[in-house]
């Protein structure tokens, strides 16, 4: 077996484990910070809406020699408008110009058509009035809308209203830092974003999930014994599907990464980066929401609820009885701290007493001594 599969094994059996839920204000700091971060790129720079939000032209020439440094310029003269002008493989251009009247675009195709040497009608136009691309923005902010409020009543219903809140303040917490990056980085927003922004939001959502599906199986009956409390049941849950999370996000982000940093770096395939910004920098984040923010608010929500509380403290009492009891007679049954019997480290089923800890009974003890 390889290193990271018997890592995985021993996570997931409970002998070996981080101990995010415990550190939890320090992820919650670091989130804090990042989403700050975000919010002021937002705020200061915006969002860059491509021209099927806002409106605009798209011109198409064939082939010619003018570079696209140029191609920028000359768009930029003609129209009054800033340009993006992309190299197609056929040797021409294809230059966007948003923000501007389409009925001006004839005007600026003339223009366009002398200033590079080509025939006018060699320019293909494509015009995208402003109300239909208002109405395109609208309708992507609906979608996002919808599926937030489907995924809090789904999860509400299979989990508990608790982990629906958790989830949906990772969701929120994805898009943010996603629309932050591309704030600061100046990617265009197009409907290529907006799709790719759904697909990071339902594979964070499935990390979550299954984050949840683990803790909800270990939580049952949870109040009925005293070896555990609810943080560390939710750890237990987390670090044995840490290493399924970090091969899945890992597969994930490896052809993400070549469409992003291949195809629209080296290649300049400018029209993937839309797309595949948005998927590397939400699969990221939400790998890290899943583990680091999901879970453990999970967790401070739980045990506000007096059961909780209650169990809190009657696991902590038993504990600290057990160290007291543990320099006069040793290792004590029942001390459930860091150096607990390896028979306990098992994956734990919440209620139930580990078989082994029972055959060690008595086991050293001074001889002699008999109770």
């Amino acid at each position: 077996m390889s290193k990271l599969g018997n890592l995985g094994a021993r996570l997931h059996r409970g002998e070996v484990g981080y101990d995010f839920v415990g550190k939890r204000k320090i992820w919650y700091g670091v989130s804090i910070l990042i989403t700050i971060t975000a919010i002021v790129g937002l705020v200061v720079r915006g969002l860059n809406m491509g021209i099927e939000f806002q409106g605009g032209a798209v011109f198409t020439t064939p082939r010619t020699s003018v570079s696209v440094t140029q191609a920028e310029t000359y768009a930029k003269d003609a129209s009054g408008h800033i340009a993006v002008v992309q190299k197609l493989g056929t040797g021409g251009l294809r230059i966007q110009i948003a923000g501007i009247d389409t009925s001006k675009s004839d005007q600026i195709k003339d223009t366009l058509a002398k200033e590079l040497s080509v025939p006018s009608e060699q320019i293909n136009a494509d015009l995208v009035g402003p109300s239909w691309g208002e109405q395109i923005a609208n309708k992507a902010w609906e979608g996002l809308a919808i599926f937030m409020v489907l995924v809090v009543i789904y999860l509400a219903i299979a989990f508990e209203w608790r982990m629906a809140v958790a989830a949906l303040v990772a969701l929120i917490h994805d898009i943010t830092i996603t629309t932050g990056i591309y704030a600061l980085v100046g990617f265009e927003v197009t409907p290529g974003t907006v799709i790719g922004l759904l697909t990071i939001l339902g594979y964070s959502l499935y990390d979550t999930v299954v984050v949840f599906d683990s803790l909800k199986e270990q939580t049952k009956d949870i109040t009925k014994q005293t070896r555990w409390t609810f943080s560390d049941v939710a750890n237990r849950s987390i670090n044995s599907t840490l290493v399924r999370s970090i091969n899945t996000t890992v597969v994930a982000l490896l052809p993400v990464a070549g469409l992003l940093f291949i195809g629209g770096g080296f290649l300049g395939a400018g029209m993937l980066n839309d797309i595949s910004l948005s998927l590397f920098v939400g699969l990221a984040a939400g790998a890290y929401s899943s583990i680091f923010i999901a879970t453990p608010l999970v967790a401070d929500l739980k045990e506000r609820e007096p059961q909780m509380k209650a169990l809190k403290r009657r696991v902590l009492a038993k504990r600290a009885q057990a160290t007291e009891a543990e320099p006069a007679e040793g290792a004590v049954e029942g001390d459930f701290g860091a150096d607990e019997p390896q028979d306990d480290a098992a994956p734990a089923v919440v209620g139930q007493r580990s078989q082994p800890a029972s055959r060690n009974r008595g086991r050293g003890r001074p001889s002699g001594k008999r109770r």
